[in-house]
């Protein structure tokens, strides 16, 4: 840590947060899709949001509670499309039409900013366990899975061959999706995606 982001910190942040954290935590994490958090540095962050380190220090308690902070602000991202997902989506045994409508949505251009922030914080939660990404990984592999679980049959869900078919799943949109953020090559991955779940699920896409 620099020392622009120890001089002048403030005691712990507030327990309860303030609409004045609400709104630099909104702010902060705009500036993070952009920029990325792996080089977060809390003086150039509080000039482009209009704040001060201090500020920043005070609200968030320290960088390593601001890096929490939008951690948890792009997961309120994923789990609000997850939630829509299990509202609008087809379940009880259709996991491959879920996973299709999954990767339409991890496809999408306006969407790579969050999703290059999603794989920053899994790999950092890979390789610094300890620090602010910790369970970051394991929080989204959680999340996903539990979606796939909910689109097959209830009276397999549990079983080992379901809990197998998920996790292939799982695994071929994680890969496809490393891909595609590393080349932008939407034309080539995706009939390879919907080749993938037309061998395992038998179902039609398009080519």
């Amino acid at each position: 840590m620099s020392s622009e982001e120890t001089a002048g910190a403030a005691p712990s942040a507030p327990p309860v947060p303030s609409a004045r954290q609400a709104e630099l935590l909104e702010l902060a994490y705009q500036y993070a899709l952009e920029h990325g958090l792996a080089e977060l540095s809390l003086r150039p962050l509080a000039k482009a949001i209009g704040s001060s380190p201090r500020v920043l220090l005070y609200l968030f308690g320290s960088k390593d509670g601001l890096v929490r902070a939008l951690l948890g602000r792009a997961r309120v991202d994923e789990l609000g499309l997850l939630a829509a997902m299990r509202q609008t989506g087809p379940t009880g045994g259709d996991l491959a039409t879920v996973a299709a409508q999954l990767w339409d949505w991890l496809a999408a251009e306006d969407h790579r900013a969050l999703l290059t922030m999603w794989v920053e914080g899994y790999s950092r939660s890979l390789t610094d366990p300890g620090g602010p990404w910790a369970g970051f990984a394991q929080a989204t592999v959680r999340d996903w899975l539990d979606l796939l679980r909910a689109a097959q049959p209830p009276t397999v869900r549990d079983g080992a061959a379901a809990q197998a078919s998920r996790t292939l799943v799982l695994a071929v949109l994680r890969g496809a999706l490393l891909d595609l953020l590393a080349t932008g090559d939407t034309d080539r991955i995706t009939p390879a995606v919907h080749q993938q779940l037309r061998a395992a699920h038998g179902k039609q896409f398009p080519q």
